[in-house]
C-alpha cells in the first residue's frame, strides 16, 4: 500500500489556519500518512502573489511554521533531500517529507536565491501558479498559452538542474512546457496534473506533452481537482481510472504518478484524504492493472526520478 504523494498544500492551512501536522481537519496530515502507509509526501509551499506583499518573506513564514510541525514530530517524519535519504528514513519506521515551493517568484528571479531554497532543503518547485512571474507563464484560461519562459526563467531553470532541484511545470504554459523539453538535460516533472484529452482544461497535459514528458523520464501526479477530472462535482475513482488509462496508453506506464493536490483544492473526493488512497489501488487491481504497474504509479516511478535527479 506504500505510496508517494507528489503534492498537497497542506503547508499554507498549517500557517493560515493555525492547524497542526500531526492531527487535524486536513487531508493530510500524519495519522492519516500512517494509515496510508506513506513512504513519502511532498509538501508544498503555496504562495498567492495577489495576495502577499512578499512571495519570499510569505515562504520562508510558512517553511518556519512547516519546519516547526516537521521538527515536533521526528519521531513519525522526517526531511529527505535524496533517494538515499528517503530510504534511510523509510528503514527507521518514518515517513520522508520533500519540500516544494508552488510559485516560482519566491525566487523573485534571482539566481544565487536558487541556491538558498536548496540549502532549505527545497528539491521541487512549481515554477509559475496563476499569474505571471519573473520566470514564465501560467497556462490558466490559455490566456498565456503561447508565451513561453522568460530569459531569466531559463537561466533558473539551468541553474535548478545544475543544483539538483527539480523543475515543475504543473501550471506553466503550453509554451513553457516545451522551453522545458528543449532545455533540461534531466528528467522534469507534473507533480499535479492530468490529461488533457480527457478532461479539456488548461491545467492538463495534451497527448503530445504526456509523450514528450515520457520520453524526458518525467513524470505526472494524477490530480484530484473536479475541473481537471470531469466534471463531477465530488470526482470518483472512476473519473480517476479514466486519466491513467488514457495517460498508460499514450506516454506508458512509467509516466504515472499521484499528486493528489489535496488541501488545495476546494473539493470532496470519493477518496477523502490521504489515508483513503488504498481506494484506488483497490479500484485499479479490478482494472486488471498488475501489482508492479501499481507499484510505478503510486511510488516506484517517482523514487526513480528522485534517484536520477537528485
Amino acid at each position: 500500500m506504500n505510496s508517494i504523494d507528489l503534492h498537497c498544500d497542506t503547508a499554507s492551512r498549517l500557517l493560515y489556519e493555525n492547524l497542526k501536522l500531526k492531527e487535524s481537519i486536513c487531508k493530510v496530515d500524519i495519522k492519516k500518512l500512517k494509515e496510508s502507509k506513506a513512504l513519502a509526501q511532498v509538501f508544498a509551499h503555496f504562495i498567492e502573489l495577489n495576495i502577499v506583499d512578499n512571495p519570499y518573506l510569505e515562504f520562508k513564514k510558512m517553511n518556519d511554521v512547516l519546519m516547526k510541525e516537521l521538527k515536533e514530530n521526528y519521531n513519525d517524519i522526517e526531511i529527505a533531500t535524496n533517494l538515499k535519504e528517503l530510504e534511510e528514513v523509510n528503514n527507521k519506521g518514518k515517513i520522508g517529507a520533500f519540500l516544494s515551493i508552488e510559485e516560482g517568484e519566491v525566487l523573485e528571479g534571482k539566481i544565487e536565491r536558487v541556491k538558498e531554497v536548496y540549502d532549505m532543503g527545497i528539491r521541487f518547485i512549481t515554477l509559475t501558479w496563476n499569474f505571471p512571474n519573473s520566470i514564465g507563464y501560467p497556462n490558466v484560461g490559455y490566456r498565456y498559452k503561447n508565451n513561453g519562459l522568460t530569459d531569466k526563467g531559463k537561466e533558473i531553470v539551468s541553474e535548478m538542474e545544475n543544483l539538483k532541484i527539480i523543475p515543475d511545470c504543473s501550471h506553466l504554459s503550453d509554451r513553457g512546457f516545451y522551453d522545458l523539453v528543449d532545455i533540461c538535460k534531466k528528467p522534469f516533472i507534473a507533480t499535479h496534473s492530468n490529461a488533457r484529452e480527457i478532461t479539456n482544461h488548461s491545467r492538463n497535459l495534451t497527448d503530445d506533452m504526456i509523450v514528450k514528458l515520457a520520453n524526458k523520464g518525467g513524470v505526472m501526479g494524477l490530480n484530484f481537482c473536479a475541473p481537471f477530472l470531469g466534471n463531477e462535482r465530488i470526482p470518483t475513482i472512476q473519473s480517476m481510472i479514466a486519466h491513467i488509462k488514457h495517460i498508460k496508453n499514450i506516454g506508458g506506464i512509467d509516466v504515472l504518478a499521484l499528486g493528489t493536490d489535496f488541501d488545495g483544492i476546494e473539493n470532496e473526493v470519493e477518496i477523502r484524504n490521504i489515508g483513503e488512497i488504498e481506494k484506488l489501488r483497490d479500484a485499479l487491481i479490478k482494472e486488471k492493472f498488475i501489482s508492479s504497474e501499481i507499484d510505478k504509479i503510486f511510488f516506484k516511478n517517482v523514487k526513480r526520478v528522485v534517484k536520477e535527479c537528485l
